[in-house]
């Protein structure tokens, strides 16, 4: 870990809040080509026109250029461009997992219950979080029932005017919303071998600048439609009865962090009457995706 990222994880307090804040398809084929196959097994095959390489993200600079002084726009969990829910019939299942002072434990019991289901999920993961468990980062990133999304650096209300969050400091300008979505961008994908497709802020919380400025970073902010477990205080009959609201399309945040709480047990609980209800679960990427 660099330096500079280093100094990023470090420093920050946070609180527990209710919101805690919430796969990289193939490349394209080759173009077939209109002449037919060779008869001759001979004959070499065709070499495969090379994929195009993305472009690189902007740099610090650059974006601290194109948006400093801009005005913040509208502030809070669900501005212009935060994906609040999918358009079709599936349901995708979002846990946080905040590290720090918000908790940096690892909810098996949770695990447990999604792997018995065969219920897949999208795991926000923070810097902090991913620090102190590097082992437990690698083994859900090699599962493929998840995929791990930025859960941010210091866990921040993501603003570039310093708005705060249920008492959280935000980020305070264009500099700082940039370094704390990329410096978890690059950790995630140097530990999964792709870049991280979504992200959610601690808090949730966001002014549209901010939100254009970590779409420049090549990730989407989630938002979400359920709050399953406010923050890991509801009680295991909290929330089961949150999850008695979802419905086709929602996304639903919870938490993975903080084991010995209400959220596995409510579930548990829950997951079998959706399953049972007809609800199809997806990792965010798959729902995104499968809308084209």
């Amino acid at each position: 870990m660099s330096v500079s990222r280093r100094a990023l994880l470090g420093g920050v307090t946070v609180g527990l809040v209710a919101a805690c804040g919430g796969p990289v398809t193939a490349p394209p084929s080759p173009a077939a080509s209109s002449a037919p196959p060779s008869s001759d097994p001979l004959s070499p095959s065709p070499s495969p026109s090379p994929s195009p390489t993305p472009a690189p993200p902007p740099t610090r600079a650059e974006v601290l250029a194109r948006y400093g002084g801009q005005p913040a726009g509208r502030w809070g969990t669900d501005v212009p461009g935060v994906l609040g829910r999918l358009e079709g019939e599936e349901v995708a299942l979002t846990f946080d997992a905040c590290g720090g002072p918000g908790g940096s434990g690892c909810d098996e019991a949770l695990l447990r219950t999604l792997r018995q289901h065969a219920v897949p999920a999208t795991l926000f993961v923070n810097a902090r979080w991913l620090a102190a468990d590097p082992g437990r980062a690698r083994e859900l990133a090699a599962d493929p029932l998840f995929e791990l999304a930025n859960h941010g650096t210091a866990h921040r209300p993501l603003s570039v005017d310093g708005r705060s969050a249920y008492g959280i400091a935000g980020t305070r300008d264009v500099g700082e919303v940039y370094d704390e979505v990329a410096a978890n961008h690059q950790g995630l994908a140097e530990l999964t071998g792709r870049p991280p497709r979504f992200f959610r802020s601690g808090t949730a919380h966001y002014d549209e600048t901010a939100v254009r400025v970590v779409g420049e970073l090549g990730e989407r902010v989630a938002g979400f439609t359920v709050n399953a477990d406010a923050g890991a205080t509801f009680s295991a009959a909290q929330v089961r009865q949150a999850l008695a609201a979802v419905g086709p399309g929602a996304i639903v945040i919870a938490h993975v962090n903080r084991p010995g709480h209400g959220t596995a047990t409510g579930f548990a609980a829950a997951l079998p009457e959706l399953l049972g209800a007809g609800r199809r679960f997806v990792r965010l990427s798959n729902g995104v995706d499968h809308l084209g």
